[in-house]
């Protein structure tokens, strides 16, 4: 599969399919990877890539610090993903996109549509992350990793990230750069020799600043409400993808369109087809 540097990160994308251009942000958590849009979950099960690449050209890409991309030790944001997705958009000479997530990937668009109107044709939210067991869930993960580097060091974390396959939500102690630690030991060297103390510090500020609340993070409810986009939002139902964080997008994005059906009740039948019916009725 082809790479493409963007802000000195190495990120690894698939383009599948011919027409309109639709710019994903993959499902997974802190292991977003392309892949998961054919087996994870309920992506699995509604199999959007059978069906979207025959009428859309679909971008989908291994979100910064997941799958085979780089990642850089920084205060991550919102933005910081922004960035990613504009900058394979302009390395592929897209200038305007359906904007699509899955899971946190949801985050991502609600910024990108923020950041970037004029190149967001639409947004698709499918199961956005939220609710107040998900934010305490996230900033748990965070401090186990940190209460791991506080009592070990970082070179403790290279020596565990290497002893298994393990990703970040399945052994938080590897924190967020297990894989590029994984894919590069040049990156693995670098992040042992960091000063722990201004590590713990940047750390702390990425976990607060990405899970500061009790509902869909990504961008502030100031900005979705002056959006003018087209928005479906798909709503999940579990600790991760509280359905009152799909309702707040839906309460903050004007004229956003949201698919009343339960998680259990979407399906490769019907799925598809709501998700093409709406972006069908956005291409004017």
């Amino acid at each position: 599969m082809p790479f493409a540097d963007i802000d000195g990160i190495r990120t690894r994308y698939e383009v599948v399919g011919d027409g309109p251009p639709i710019l994903m942000y993959a499902p997974g958590g802190f292991n977003a990877r392309l892949d998961h849009w054919r087996g994870l979950g309920v992506y699995k099960r509604i199999r959007l890539l059978d069906t979207l690449p025959k009428s859309y050209t679909c971008v989908v890409f291994d979100r910064r610090e997941c799958g085979e991309s780089g990642g850089k030790v920084e205060t991550v944001t919102w933005a910081s993903f922004v960035r990613q997705g504009a900058g394979l958009m302009d390395a592929l000479g897209i200038d305007r996109a359906h904007i699509m997530g899955g899971c946190m990937g949801c985050s991502p668009v609600a910024a990108f549509g923020v950041a970037h109107p004029e190149r967001t044709l639409s947004m698709t939210h499918y199961w956005p992350v939220g609710g107040a067991k998900y934010r305490i869930s996230s900033h748990q993960r965070f401090r186990e990793h940190l209460e791991f580097v506080e009592r070990n060091g970082l070179e403790a974390v290279v020596d565990l990230v290497h002893s298994h396959d393990k990703n970040f939500s399945q052994d938080p102690r590897g924190g967020p750069w297990g894989q590029p630690i994984r894919n590069d030991d040049t990156f693995a060297t670098n992040y042992a020799a960091l000063d722990r103390g201004g590590y713990i510090g940047t750390v702390t500020d990425m976990y607060l600043g990405l899970f500061d609340r009790d509902t869909a993070p990504g961008a502030e409810p100031d900005d979705l409400l002056e959006l003018d986009i087209p928005t479906l939002i798909v709503p999940g139902d579990d600790a991760a993808h509280a359905t009152s964080a799909a309702r707040y997008l839906h309460e903050c994005i004007g004229g956003s369109e949201y698919w009343d059906i339960r998680p259990d009740d979407q399906t490769d039948e019907n799925a598809p087809d709501r998700i093409l019916a709406f972006l069908n009725g956005t291409n004017g």
